[in-house]
């Protein structure tokens, strides 16, 4: 049966059907990712949240393809951004989008919210594990519910925390700790949040780190900013400054 005709409008405990478990299929799929992405980033700031994640999917170790996005837009309340396997990523976003499309019919004036959206997840990405056909990716859901902002991570074991900060992949030892420091900087002597400026220069500046550092990385990539009043995704690229690999040294 087509996926896109077992979900009932609000349900939101639905799961994606993947027919038999793994062990009792003939041939077995989804054992390893493939097709990858790297590093995905997400920061609260006063009045919203902002993701950041670069275009390159790689096959392998190869550099493949170099304009495959991966913020997606779920309403004027979410964005979702993911790292991992790029398929299982296209997977979920045409199934969150055929959700979106179903509640638009309803006409009820009733949106999916960002944590909705978080815990469903959550629940279908444990569901694959457990039938021995993990989603390989990580997502980021980003929002603002009843005005307050709201960011968490699902990995593609089910577990799911929210956060000031998150960062996934290689982000996780490289930027993650340029995000706490300026968060805590900024609470320390203003006693406030990050502005959204602030957010996305943090951003720009984790994103620059990422690429010197991580080989998977990529110079084009997306910003995306969610507040209550809007939705925004940035396409932006670097300008790497080489001079900085004379720094680079005990490697020789």
């Amino acid at each position: 049966m087509d996926i896109k005709q077992q979900w009932i409008p609000g349900n939101f405990k639905s799961v994606p059907d993947i027919g038999h478990t793994a062990q009792h299929d003939v041939v077995q799929h989804g054992w390893t990712p493939i097709t990858t992405t790297t590093s995905v980033l997400g920061v609260v700031f006063e009045s919203g949240v902002a993701l950041a994640a670069d275009t390159l999917t790689s096959y392998g170790s190869m550099a493949c393809f170099q304009n495959n996005p991966r913020i997606l837009t779920v309403n004027q309340n979410i964005i979702v951004a993911a790292a991992g396997e790029y398929s299982d990523y296209q997977f979920i976003r045409d199934v969150v989008e055929e959700k979106v499309r179903t509640e638009k019919s309803l006409n009820d004036g009733i949106s999916m919210k960002p944590k909705a959206l978080h815990t469903w997840l959550s629940r279908v990405l444990y569901n694959r594990r457990t039938k021995m056909k993990p989603l390989w990716s990580t997502f980021l859901v980003a929002g603002i519910q009843n005005d307050v902002p709201f960011l968490g991570e699902i990995d593609k074991l089910g577990t799911a925390f929210a956060d000031e900060q998150i960062a996934s992949g290689y982000g996780a030892y490289l930027a993650l700790p340029l995000m706490r420091k300026a968060i805590d900087e900024k609470r320390e002597k203003f006693n406030s949040k990050l502005t959204k400026d602030e957010a996305i220069d943090l951003l720009k500046k984790c994103m620059e780190v990422l690429y010197y550092r991580d080989a998977r990385s990529h110079d084009k990539y997306q910003i995306g900013i969610v507040t209550k009043d809007s939705v925004e995704v940035q396409n932006l690229a670097l300008k790497p400054r080489w001079e900085v690999a004379k720094l680079v040294q005990g490697y020789e």
